[in-house]
Parts: structure tokens; C-alpha cells; sequence
């Protein structure tokens, strides 16, 4: 009785080099944990690309309005001085207040035109690598 094994001959050809449950859980565990990980740092590296992308734009909106802010501080005592010696002094304020605001409105055009040329913020790798995954998970399933 203790050369026989309670399985039959067949069972314990098919059994035998089969990992038991705890373990394959333990291990689906572990590979939902990596892969989650994995999705987590894709997302924050393509999402930092992006924003980096964004901040050309941005930064010259920001170097735009210190522009006006100095061009203000600066140019306008000096431009309205010099036109008030032509012209009545309100005039001449006018006259450099135009100027500064065109050069304010062409500085935020180039930077509309560069954020324009950002992609969309939406992470489309991690869109199509979770995508995948789903897919993949759901054939494993059927």
C-alpha cells in the first residue's frame, strides 16, 4: 500500500510539474502590481514630454507680459516726452500706448501659435498600452 499514490498513473503525469494555487495567485499579484507600475511610469514620462512641450509656448506668453511690464515701466515716460515735444501731451500718450499694445498683441499671437503646435494632452501611448492590455486580459479570459 505505501508503493501506491492515492492518484491514478495518468493524474500524476499531468500534475506533476503544475505550480500550486497560492503560488499562482501570489504570482498574478505580483504581475498586476508590475504592471500597473509600469502603466503608472509610462503616463508620467509621455505627460512630462507634454509639458514640456507646453512650456515653450507658455514661457513666451510669460517673457511677453514682462515685455509690456518693463516697455511700460520704461519707454512710456520717454516715448510720450518725445512725441509731447510734436504734439499736445495726450496725444502723445495715446500715440506710444497704441505701439506698446500692438507689440503686446504680436508677442501673444506667436505664443498662441506655438501652443498651438503642443499635441493634445491626452496620453495616447498609455491610452493604446492599457488598451492592449485589456485586450490581451480578455482573450486570456475566454
Amino acid at each position: 500500500m505505501s508503493d501506491k499514490s492515492p492518484l491514478p498513473r495518468e493524474r500524476r503525469r499531468t500534475t506533476k510539474d503544475l505550480r500550486p494555487l497560492p503560488v499562482l495567485v501570489r504570482d498574478l499579484v505580483e504581475q498586476v502590481r508590475r504592471l500597473i507600475a509600469s502603466e503608472l511610469a509610462l503616463f508620467k514620462a509621455e505627460m512630462s514630454a507634454k509639458a514640456k512641450d507646453a512650456g515653450v509656448g507658455v514661457g513666451l506668453l510669460v517673457g511677453a507680459l514682462v515685455f509690456v511690464f518693463f516697455a511700460f515701466a520704461v519707454l512710456v515716460t520717454a516715448a510720450v516726452f518725445a512725441f509731447a515735444l510734436i504734439v499736445p501731451p495726450w496725444l502723445a500718450a495715446l500715440i506710444v500706448a497704441g505701439i506698446l499694445l500692438v507689440l503686446a498683441g504680436i508677442a501673444v499671437l506667436i505664443g498662441r501659435v506655438s501652443l498651438k503646435k503642443v499635441p493634445p494632452i491626452i496620453p495616447e501611448e498609455t491610452k493604446a498600452s492599457l488598451g492592449e492590455d485589456l485586450r490581451v486580459l480578455k482573450r486570456e479570459r475566454a
